[in-house]
Protein backbone atom coordinates (compact mmCIF):
# COMPACT_ATOMS: atom_id res chain seq x y z
CA UNK A 1 0.00 0.00 0.00
CA UNK A 2 1.01 3.92 -0.53
CA UNK A 3 1.90 6.18 2.41
CA UNK A 4 2.18 9.50 2.45
CA UNK A 5 2.95 11.48 5.68
CA UNK A 6 2.87 14.98 6.44
CA UNK A 7 5.63 15.96 8.92
CA UNK A 8 6.86 18.80 10.62
CA UNK A 9 10.30 17.79 9.41
CA UNK A 10 11.46 13.90 8.79
CA UNK A 11 15.27 15.20 7.98
CA UNK A 12 15.75 17.13 11.21
CA UNK A 13 15.01 15.93 14.96
CA UNK A 14 16.23 19.02 16.74
CA UNK A 15 13.79 19.55 19.12
CA UNK A 16 11.65 17.77 17.52
CA UNK A 17 11.02 14.69 18.82
CA UNK A 18 8.04 13.12 16.59
CA UNK A 19 10.33 12.35 13.52
CA UNK A 20 11.66 9.72 15.93
CA UNK A 21 8.22 8.01 16.20
CA UNK A 22 7.41 8.83 12.40
CA UNK A 23 11.17 7.40 11.00
CA UNK A 24 10.37 4.29 13.01
CA UNK A 25 6.68 3.63 12.02
CA UNK A 26 7.84 4.19 7.77
CA UNK A 27 11.09 2.25 8.52
CA UNK A 28 8.65 -0.51 9.93
CA UNK A 29 6.22 -0.44 6.84
CA UNK A 30 8.78 -0.51 4.40
CA UNK A 31 10.30 -3.47 5.64
CA UNK A 32 7.06 -4.64 5.33
CA UNK A 33 6.81 -4.01 1.55
CA UNK A 34 5.07 -0.82 1.17
CA UNK A 35 5.30 2.45 -0.62
CA UNK A 36 6.22 5.24 1.96
CA UNK A 37 7.08 8.76 1.41
CA UNK A 38 7.35 11.88 3.58
CA UNK A 39 6.36 15.43 3.14
CA UNK A 40 7.83 18.46 4.85
CA UNK A 41 7.84 22.04 4.72
CA UNK A 42 11.63 23.55 3.11
CA UNK A 43 11.48 26.49 5.87
CA UNK A 44 9.89 24.26 8.77
CA UNK A 45 11.08 25.46 12.34
CA UNK A 46 13.24 22.20 13.53
CA UNK A 47 15.26 21.81 9.75
CA UNK A 48 15.73 25.51 9.49
CA UNK A 49 17.47 25.74 12.96
CA UNK A 50 18.91 22.43 12.65
CA UNK A 51 20.74 24.36 9.79
CA UNK A 52 21.36 27.15 11.16
CA UNK A 53 23.52 25.80 14.17
CA UNK A 54 24.88 22.72 12.46
CA UNK A 55 25.06 23.40 8.93
CA UNK A 56 24.14 20.85 5.75
CA UNK A 57 26.35 18.07 7.34
CA UNK A 58 23.59 17.69 9.81
CA UNK A 59 20.59 17.45 7.40
CA UNK A 60 22.91 15.53 5.18
CA UNK A 61 23.11 12.53 8.03
CA UNK A 62 19.39 11.82 7.31
CA UNK A 63 20.14 9.86 4.28
CA UNK A 64 23.14 8.25 5.66
CA UNK A 65 21.04 6.92 8.91
CA UNK A 66 17.99 5.83 7.18
CA UNK A 67 18.85 5.44 3.57
CA UNK A 68 15.51 3.53 2.98
CA UNK A 69 13.56 6.89 4.08
CA UNK A 70 12.49 9.69 1.55
CA UNK A 71 11.00 13.09 2.50
CA UNK A 72 9.88 15.79 -0.01
CA UNK A 73 10.36 19.24 1.18
CA UNK A 74 7.63 21.35 -0.39
CA UNK A 75 6.83 24.89 -0.91
CA UNK A 76 3.56 27.29 -1.56
CA UNK A 77 3.55 26.31 -4.75
CA UNK A 78 3.68 22.59 -4.53
CA UNK A 79 1.04 20.75 -5.77
CA UNK A 80 0.15 18.18 -3.12
CA UNK A 81 -3.32 16.83 -4.89
CA UNK A 82 -0.60 15.16 -7.46
CA UNK A 83 0.71 13.02 -4.80
CA UNK A 84 -2.59 12.95 -2.48
CA UNK A 85 -4.78 10.80 -5.34
CA UNK A 86 -1.66 8.03 -5.69
CA UNK A 87 -1.88 7.87 -2.14
CA UNK A 88 -3.79 4.82 -0.45
CA UNK A 89 -3.54 6.45 3.47
CA UNK A 90 -2.33 9.91 4.21
CA UNK A 91 -1.12 10.49 7.94
CA UNK A 92 -1.01 14.51 8.81
CA UNK A 93 0.74 15.50 11.73
CA UNK A 94 -1.02 18.14 14.29
CA UNK A 95 2.11 20.98 13.48
CA UNK A 96 1.18 21.08 9.67
CA UNK A 97 -0.48 24.78 8.92
CA UNK A 98 -3.82 24.85 9.20
CA UNK A 99 -4.07 26.00 6.12
CA UNK A 100 -2.87 23.02 4.69
CA UNK A 101 -4.86 20.64 7.13
CA UNK A 102 -7.92 22.05 5.55
CA UNK A 103 -6.51 21.66 1.98
CA UNK A 104 -5.83 17.79 2.51
CA UNK A 105 -9.59 17.82 3.95
CA UNK A 106 -11.14 19.16 1.13
CA UNK A 107 -9.08 17.04 -0.81
CA UNK A 108 -10.84 13.96 0.59
CA UNK A 109 -13.98 15.22 0.65
CA UNK A 110 -13.73 16.04 -3.14
CA UNK A 111 -13.41 12.44 -4.43
CA UNK A 112 -9.83 11.69 -2.85
CA UNK A 113 -10.17 7.55 -2.04
CA UNK A 114 -7.48 7.69 0.58
CA UNK A 115 -7.75 7.33 4.29
CA UNK A 116 -7.43 10.86 5.71
CA UNK A 117 -5.61 10.61 9.27
CA UNK A 118 -4.83 13.28 11.78
CA UNK A 119 -2.00 12.71 14.32
CA UNK A 120 -1.46 14.49 17.52
CA UNK A 121 1.67 14.40 19.44
CA UNK A 122 1.50 17.66 21.65
CA UNK A 123 -0.47 19.41 24.34
CA UNK A 124 -1.52 22.20 22.33
CA UNK A 125 -5.31 20.56 22.61
CA UNK A 126 -4.43 21.49 26.46
CA UNK A 127 -2.88 24.76 26.09
CA UNK A 128 -3.63 25.90 23.03
CA UNK A 129 -7.21 24.75 22.50
CA UNK A 130 -8.65 27.50 20.00
CA UNK A 131 -5.69 26.67 17.96
CA UNK A 132 -6.87 22.99 17.62
CA UNK A 133 -10.55 23.55 17.90
CA UNK A 134 -9.96 25.82 14.78
CA UNK A 135 -8.50 22.88 12.74
CA UNK A 136 -10.73 21.78 9.96
CA UNK A 137 -11.33 17.78 10.98
CA UNK A 138 -14.41 17.14 9.70
CA UNK A 139 -13.41 15.47 6.38
CA UNK A 140 -10.61 13.49 8.47
CA UNK A 141 -11.14 9.57 8.90
CA UNK A 142 -9.61 9.52 11.96
CA UNK A 143 -7.80 10.95 14.62
CA UNK A 144 -4.91 9.04 15.96
CA UNK A 145 -4.36 11.23 19.70
CA UNK A 146 -0.94 9.97 21.28
CA UNK A 147 -2.46 9.28 24.48
CA UNK A 148 -5.87 8.24 26.45
CA UNK A 149 -6.07 11.53 27.98
CA UNK A 150 -5.97 13.24 24.73
CA UNK A 151 -7.91 10.93 23.30
CA UNK A 152 -10.85 11.69 25.70
CA UNK A 153 -10.22 15.52 25.38
CA UNK A 154 -10.64 15.32 21.46
CA UNK A 155 -14.09 13.31 22.18
CA UNK A 156 -15.10 15.85 24.49
CA UNK A 157 -14.34 18.70 22.01
CA UNK A 158 -16.23 16.81 19.44
CA UNK A 159 -13.08 17.06 17.31
CA UNK A 160 -12.92 14.76 14.54
CA UNK A 161 -15.48 11.66 13.85
CA UNK A 162 -13.45 8.82 15.33
CA UNK A 163 -10.96 9.32 17.70
CA UNK A 164 -8.01 6.32 18.66
CA UNK A 165 -5.33 6.34 21.13
CA UNK A 166 -1.92 5.13 19.09
CA UNK A 167 1.05 6.29 21.28
CA UNK A 168 4.48 6.66 20.41
CA UNK A 169 7.19 3.55 21.09
CA UNK A 170 10.46 2.59 19.84
CA UNK A 171 12.01 1.66 16.87
CA UNK A 172 13.77 -1.11 17.76
CA UNK A 173 15.94 -1.50 14.86
CA UNK A 174 17.34 1.47 16.18
CA UNK A 175 17.14 1.31 19.29
CA UNK A 176 19.07 -1.30 21.34
CA UNK A 177 21.44 -2.68 24.11
CA UNK A 178 24.94 -1.92 22.56
CA UNK A 179 26.55 -4.54 25.00
CA UNK A 180 29.93 -4.23 23.95
CA UNK A 181 30.34 -0.85 24.84
CA UNK A 182 31.55 -0.25 28.29
CA UNK A 183 29.60 2.04 30.54
CA UNK A 184 32.52 4.51 31.65
CA UNK A 185 29.90 7.58 33.07
CA UNK A 186 27.34 7.52 35.37
CA UNK A 187 24.67 9.31 33.91
CA UNK A 188 23.30 10.93 30.55
CA UNK A 189 19.98 13.00 30.38
CA UNK A 190 18.57 14.00 26.32
CA UNK A 191 16.34 16.34 26.37
CA UNK A 192 15.51 19.89 25.24
CA UNK A 193 15.17 22.74 27.97
CA UNK A 194 11.68 23.93 26.02
CA UNK A 195 9.69 26.75 26.78
CA UNK A 196 10.56 26.55 30.74
CA UNK A 197 7.50 23.71 30.85
CA UNK A 198 10.33 21.66 32.83
CA UNK A 199 13.24 24.14 33.98
CA UNK A 200 12.25 23.64 37.55
CA UNK A 201 12.10 19.88 37.39
CA UNK A 202 15.05 19.66 35.80
CA UNK A 203 16.67 21.49 38.23
CA UNK A 204 15.27 19.29 41.22
CA UNK A 205 15.48 15.86 39.64
CA UNK A 206 18.95 16.39 37.16
CA UNK A 207 20.95 19.11 38.48
CA UNK A 208 20.82 18.98 42.11
CA UNK A 209 21.21 15.30 42.49
CA UNK A 210 24.04 15.18 40.29
CA UNK A 211 25.71 18.11 42.30
CA UNK A 212 24.56 15.94 45.33
CA UNK A 213 26.35 12.78 43.99
CA UNK A 214 29.20 14.36 42.36
CA UNK A 215 27.99 12.60 39.19
CA UNK A 216 30.10 11.85 36.29
CA UNK A 217 26.93 13.35 33.87
CA UNK A 218 26.19 14.67 30.83
CA UNK A 219 23.53 16.52 29.21
CA UNK A 220 22.58 16.83 25.29
CA UNK A 221 19.63 19.37 24.00
CA UNK A 222 18.82 22.13 22.39
CA UNK A 223 17.77 25.94 23.54
CA UNK A 224 19.17 26.17 26.97
CA UNK A 225 19.62 29.52 28.07
CA UNK A 226 22.55 31.28 29.84
CA UNK A 227 21.25 30.55 33.39
CA UNK A 228 20.74 27.11 32.47
CA UNK A 229 23.78 26.33 31.22
CA UNK A 230 25.68 28.25 34.11
CA UNK A 231 23.69 25.67 36.31
CA UNK A 232 24.85 22.61 34.70
CA UNK A 233 28.46 23.50 35.07
CA UNK A 234 28.21 24.64 38.73
CA UNK A 235 26.84 20.49 38.84
CA UNK A 236 29.68 19.65 37.40
CA UNK A 237 27.29 18.22 34.36
CA UNK A 238 28.89 18.46 30.83
CA UNK A 239 26.44 19.87 27.70
CA UNK A 240 27.38 18.60 24.92
CA UNK A 241 24.00 20.12 22.46
CA UNK A 242 22.36 18.55 19.86
CA UNK A 243 23.26 14.98 19.39
CA UNK A 244 21.48 13.15 16.34
CA UNK A 245 18.92 10.58 17.29
CA UNK A 246 20.62 7.81 15.07
CA UNK A 247 23.42 8.51 18.12
CA UNK A 248 21.61 8.22 21.06
CA UNK A 249 21.96 4.79 21.51
CA UNK A 250 25.15 4.47 21.94
CA UNK A 251 25.36 7.45 24.25
CA UNK A 252 23.10 5.30 26.61
CA UNK A 253 25.05 2.27 26.06
CA UNK A 254 28.40 4.57 27.77
CA UNK A 255 26.38 5.54 30.63
CA UNK A 256 24.89 3.62 33.77
CA UNK A 257 21.87 4.99 34.61
CA UNK A 258 19.71 8.05 32.90
CA UNK A 259 16.17 10.65 34.06
CA UNK A 260 13.03 10.72 32.62
CA UNK A 261 11.78 14.62 33.37
CA UNK A 262 8.07 14.94 31.66
CA UNK A 263 7.05 18.24 30.94
CA UNK A 264 4.60 19.54 33.18
CA UNK A 265 1.79 19.90 30.96
CA UNK A 266 1.37 16.51 30.43
CA UNK A 267 1.90 15.87 33.87
CA UNK A 268 -0.77 18.29 34.96
CA UNK A 269 -3.56 18.26 32.15
CA UNK A 270 -2.71 14.94 29.96
CA UNK A 271 -1.63 12.60 32.81
CA UNK A 272 -0.29 8.74 31.28
CA UNK A 273 1.39 10.51 28.30
CA UNK A 274 5.88 9.55 28.63
CA UNK A 275 8.19 11.69 26.67
CA UNK A 276 9.57 9.02 23.57
CA UNK A 277 12.58 9.03 25.16
CA UNK A 278 11.74 6.98 27.76
CA UNK A 279 10.25 4.13 25.58
CA UNK A 280 13.92 4.47 23.51
CA UNK A 281 15.64 4.38 26.69
CA UNK A 282 14.26 1.53 28.27
CA UNK A 283 14.73 -0.01 24.56
CA UNK A 284 18.40 0.61 24.92
CA UNK A 285 18.52 -1.48 28.00
CA UNK A 286 19.74 1.25 30.68
CA UNK A 287 17.77 1.33 33.98
CA UNK A 288 15.82 4.63 34.17
CA UNK A 289 14.20 6.82 37.18
CA UNK A 290 11.31 9.13 36.26
CA UNK A 291 10.53 12.31 37.95
CA UNK A 292 7.02 12.33 38.92
CA UNK A 293 4.67 11.06 36.17
CA UNK A 294 1.31 8.97 36.45
CA UNK A 295 1.37 5.60 34.45
CA UNK A 296 -2.42 6.00 33.65
CA UNK A 297 -2.70 3.70 31.29
CA UNK A 298 -0.12 0.84 32.70
CA UNK A 299 2.11 1.22 29.58
CA UNK A 300 4.96 0.26 32.28
CA UNK A 301 5.60 -1.24 35.28
CA UNK A 302 6.87 1.37 37.80
CA UNK A 303 9.22 -0.17 40.36
CA UNK A 304 9.95 -2.69 38.31
CA UNK A 305 10.84 -1.80 34.49
CA UNK A 306 12.19 1.83 35.93
CA UNK A 307 11.99 3.59 39.21
CA UNK A 308 9.94 6.54 39.87
CA UNK A 309 10.83 9.44 41.96
CA UNK A 310 8.63 12.01 44.29
CA UNK A 311 11.10 14.29 45.39
CA UNK A 312 14.29 15.82 44.19
CA UNK A 313 15.84 14.06 47.31
CA UNK A 314 14.47 10.60 46.16
CA UNK A 315 15.75 11.10 43.00
CA UNK A 316 19.08 10.97 44.39
CA UNK A 317 18.82 8.03 46.69
CA UNK A 318 17.21 5.92 43.70
CA UNK A 319 19.97 6.96 41.85
CA UNK A 320 22.77 5.90 44.24
CA UNK A 321 20.89 2.74 44.55
CA UNK A 322 21.35 2.04 40.82
CA UNK A 323 24.83 3.10 40.70
CA UNK A 324 25.79 1.06 43.71
CA UNK A 325 23.72 -1.98 43.37
CA UNK A 326 24.49 -4.35 39.37
CA UNK A 327 22.23 -6.61 40.40
CA UNK A 328 19.13 -4.03 40.67
CA UNK A 329 20.95 -1.97 37.39
CA UNK A 330 20.54 -5.56 35.74
CA UNK A 331 17.45 -6.07 36.73
CA UNK A 332 15.71 -3.02 35.81
CA UNK A 333 17.40 -2.87 32.42
CA UNK A 334 16.15 -6.63 31.73
CA UNK A 335 12.27 -5.82 32.62
CA UNK A 336 12.33 -2.60 30.61
CA UNK A 337 13.75 -4.59 27.81
CA UNK A 338 10.93 -6.55 28.25
CA UNK A 339 8.21 -5.04 27.98
CA UNK A 340 9.65 -2.82 25.12
CA UNK A 341 9.55 -6.19 23.22
CA UNK A 342 6.22 -7.38 24.10
CA UNK A 343 4.08 -3.99 23.80
CA UNK A 344 6.04 -0.60 23.00
CA UNK A 345 7.57 -1.20 19.32
CA UNK A 346 7.50 0.57 15.98
CA UNK A 347 5.90 -2.99 14.87
CA UNK A 348 3.46 -3.22 17.32
CA UNK A 349 2.18 0.41 16.17
CA UNK A 350 1.48 -0.58 12.99
CA UNK A 351 -0.09 -3.56 13.90
CA UNK A 352 -1.93 -0.84 15.61
CA UNK A 353 -2.40 1.36 13.04
CA UNK A 354 -3.52 -1.46 10.60
CA UNK A 355 -6.66 -2.37 12.52
CA UNK A 356 -7.90 1.37 13.09
CA UNK A 357 -7.25 1.55 8.69
CA UNK A 358 -9.76 -1.17 8.79
CA UNK A 359 -12.02 0.32 11.19
CA UNK A 360 -11.86 3.46 8.65
CA UNK A 361 -12.77 1.01 6.10
CA UNK A 362 -9.24 1.23 4.36
CA UNK A 363 -10.20 -0.66 1.39
CA UNK A 364 -7.10 -2.70 0.86
CA UNK A 365 -6.37 -3.63 4.46
CA UNK A 366 -9.82 -4.58 5.12
CA UNK A 367 -9.41 -7.20 1.75
CA UNK A 368 -5.64 -8.50 3.54
CA UNK A 369 -7.71 -8.43 7.31
CA UNK A 370 -10.01 -10.82 5.55
CA UNK A 371 -7.27 -12.80 3.86
CA UNK A 372 -6.14 -13.78 7.14
CA UNK A 373 -9.23 -14.29 9.29
CA UNK A 374 -10.14 -16.82 5.93
CA UNK A 375 -6.48 -18.39 6.48
CA UNK A 376 -7.17 -18.73 10.17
Amino acid sequence: MRFLFYTHSLVSDWNHGNAHFVRGVMRELVARGHKVAALEPADGWSRTNLLKEQGQQATRRFSTDFPELKSISYDADFDHESLLFQADIVVVHEWTDPALVRRLGLARRGGGRFTLLFHDTHHRAVSETAAISALALDDYDAVLAFGETLRERYLRAGWGKNVYTWHEAADVRLFRPRTRIARTADLIWIGNWGDDERSDEIDEYLIRPVKRLALNASVHGVRYPTAALSALADAGIDYRGWLPNADVPTAFARHRATVHIPRRPYVESLPGIPTIRMFEALACGIPLVSAPWHDDEGLFRTGIDYLRARSGEEMAQLLRMILNDGDLAQALAANGLETIAGRHTCGHRVDELFDILSRCGTVGVVCQMKQKEAAA
